[in-house]
């Protein structure tokens, strides 16, 4: 049986013979020391066809559909032109060996040619792809490494090149800058109260908060320099008068000692790097807001922006996050206890950072794992709609939250929550009414400005701009009486009367010579007539009144 390789390189698809194979026997020992000798192999093996790749979109499409063991029409073609016709009813005489079993899989039910796919096939092909270059003559040296880096790199762009918009990556590093702030904060902030309290240890007892303390440590400075006029400004950084007045009273009694000036502006200088870090920390978790609400916003709304974010950095992506089942994502962060669990045959956990929404801790201890099951039901269906669905709504995040809210009075009070059958009903009419109302908006705006477009076309083209004139009977106005038919028979004469004297009129103009010009300049004339005909009644009119006013002088 005739055996033919398939082979995709970067520059085209090849297809080689390999006949005489019991020369070297069917043992892949023995074809691994036969590869890389050239004179041998090329003996067993040669070039029966080649169909080079027409661009570099071209070969990067063909690479991505045999990546996803997907057969195109230029390779269906290359092989039924190429390889001897399967007859039906009949065994096939030859095989075609692949790299990939999808592909070859696709290629034998599409086509109906046998396919193989093992270690022998593999070592063949690993000879193939060695000697290439000394296969195809026209081939120059350097021409396939550059073939082979450029669809590299453009398949790897193609690969990595997502929605700008819904990088999930930004997230995962997001959350994990927040936690290592977090930590770093609270330490620095310890190091500032011990530090500080050398020289006011009473200070501790009065300020809780971190950021608050430092603040007041900036602000006080020395506790010796502390006066009463320094109250308002205590006032502003605590927001409360009788914490700043117990600041003054105990600066005035403190048990600490006096530092330098120099530790002082060190003291001052590392309460500043405290306060720039807290700062820095609340606009890095708005910006983890806003984010999360671009790229997971059902998953958001649901467990909130924090526990969100920790889920999609914990499984890797959100890609990876959809795909985990619901059971998965309950002991998301619990590995541990739960190999220990598997191992000692203990409880497996019943929760991992799912345990950090508010949804289990407002459940009772008896309901806990109850809640966190039906949670991590709820906040899968919520991943694989951020995940997959086109337009961003939170409409489903909300409708999900209501029913772990409706969970909750269930397990306490026992009240029937809704099937869930009817609340993502609910969920899918509310995003088709929005939708259409999103259609509804934009198609006026796209007539508004088709017809500037045309207005603007029409005034560069030179034609007069036509008004938009109110017709006067769309309205149905009840004052506007039906005309009669002896009206119509009287307007239809007053029109016909009015053509046949325009006609003489032209006649008239005929004779005289002048018949060569256009409508237009006709018409022009006619206008021209009456304007001098009007101008000249005109001028009658005012010397008939000249007349009168010296009559009437006259008789006085």
């Amino acid at each position: 049986m005739a055996l033919y390789l398939l082979y995709e390189s970067a520059s085209g698809y090849a297809l080689f013979l390999a006949h005489g194979l019991d020369e070297i026997g069917q043992n892949t020992e023995a074809v691994r020391s036969s590869v890389s000798d050239l004179n041998r192999f090329g003996k067993v093996v040669k070039l029966a066809a080649f169909h080079p790749f027409e661009s570099a979109l071209d070969a990067l499409n063909q690479c991505n559909s045999v990546s996803e063991g997907l057969m195109t029409d230029e390779l269906r073609s290359f092989l039924e032109l190429n390889l001897p016709k399967v007859k039906e009813g009949k065994k096939p005489k030859f095989s075609l060996g692949t790299a990939e079993p999808k592909i070859g899989s696709h290629i034998f039910e599409d086509t109906k040619i046998p396919c193989q796919s093992n270690e022998f096939v593999l070592e063949l092909l690993r000879g193939v792809r060695l000697h290439f270059d000394r296969f195809i003559k026209d081939l120059k040296p350097g021409d396939l490494e550059k073939a082979q880096l450029g669809l590299g790199h453009s398949y790897s762009r193609a690969k990595v090149k997502f929605n700008v918009n819904r990088v999930d990556n930004m997230v995962i590093q997001a959350i994990f800058l927040l936690d290592t702030l977090d930590k770093d904060i609270n330490s620095f902030s310890m190091r500032v109260r011990e530090w500080y309290s050398w020289h006011f240890p009473e200070l501790v007892k009065i300020v809780n908060d971190n950021y608050l303390y430092a603040k007041v440590a900036k602000f006080v400075e020395n506790k010796l320099e502390l006066s009463e006029d320094k109250i308002p400004g205590l006032t502003e950084i605590l927001g409360d008068e009788d914490k700043a007045k117990e600041i003054v009273e105990a600066a005035k009694a403190s048990m600490g000692q006096d530092l330098s000036p120099i530790d002082l502006i060190n003291v001052q200088q590392f309460a500043q790097r405290v306060m720039d870090l807290s700062e820095y920390r609340k606009k890095l978790y708005e910006y983890l807001v806003t984010k999360m609400n671009d790229i997971a916003p059902n998953l958001a709304s649901l467990i909130g922006e924090v526990v969100g974010a920790r889920l999609i950095s914990h499984a890797g992506s959100l890609t990876n996050l959809a795909k985990c089942p619901s059971s998965t994502l309950q002991i998301l962060g619990a590995e541990k206890a739960l190999f220990r669990a598997l191992k000692t045959r203990g409880n497996t956990p019943k929760y991992g950072l799912i345990f950090h929404s508010s949804f289990i801790g407002r459940a009772s201890a008896r309901n806990k794992g109850r809640m966190a099951r039906y949670l991590a039901n709820k906040c899968s269906i919520a991943s694989r709609i951020d995940c997959f669905a086109e337009s961003n709504t939170t409409v489903f995040g909300e409708k999900l939250r209501e029913q772990v809210e409706e969970r909750l009075e269930f397990y306490d009070k026992g009240i029937a929550p809704r099937k869930n059958i009817d609340v993502m009903k609910a969920a899918i009419e509310i995003t088709q009414n929005n939708d259409t109302e999103d259609k509804a908006t934009t198609e006026p705006s796209a007539k508004k400005s088709k017809k500037k477009k045309s207005k603007v076309e029409a005034a560069e083209d030179g034609e007069p701009m036509v008004e938009d004139k109110p017709t006067a009977a769309t309205n149905g106005d009840a004052s506007d009486e039906p005309k009669t038919e002896k009206k119509k028979k009287k307007e239809k004469r007053k029109l016909v009367e009015e053509e046949e004297q325009v006609q003489a009129v032209e006649n008239s103009i005929g004779v005289n010579g002048v018949n060569t010009e256009d409508g237009t300049a006709k018409k022009k004339k006619k206008k021209k007539s009456k304007d001098e005909d009007g101008e000249g009644l005109a001028a009658a009119s005012e010397g008939k009144k000249k007349k009168k006013k010296s009559r009437s002088e006259d008789d006085d």
